[in-house]
């Protein structure tokens, strides 16, 4: 099944999505500050890339105690813009039937977009 979701996950604009968080990771790494931040976001691709059958843990951090300082960062610079974007999707699919198990993945999403640092992906491939 998680094969078959996320194949239909691709075709109908998942590819385009995982793209864009590359670019975006791409383009904060080329500075030297934006290096963690573009760790984050590349975390959000691959998620965006394997949504179907992967899971977000909390686990423990390389940035230690700076965690929830650069949450804050994120949260303030772009995190909430994404998590919206996740939960405004994820309500819009799941207002129909067979849309449901898209938004619990846009739901899964929103989570990680909300505060990356600390967490971890696992995508069970």
């Amino acid at each position: 099944m998680k094969i078959i979701g996320n194949l239909l996950w691709w075709l109908f604009g998942g590819i385009e999505s995982a793209m864009c968080y590359f670019s975006g990771s791409l383009a904060m790494a080329l500075t030297i500050v934006g290096i963690p931040f573009a760790i984050q976001t590349f975390k959000l691709g691959l998620l965006c890339l394997w949504p179907f059958g992967s899971k977000v843990t909390q686990g423990n951090s390389p940035t230690g105690c700076l965690r929830v300082p650069l949450n804050i960062i994120w949260f303030i610079f772009g995190g909430i813009w994404a998590w919206l974007s996740h939960i405004c999707f994820g309500v819009l699919l799941f207002i129909t039937i067979i849309g449901i198990p898209f938004a619990k993945q846009h739901f899964k999403m929103a989570g990680l977009a909300l505060t990356p640092f600390g967490k971890n992906v696992d995508l069970g491939i």
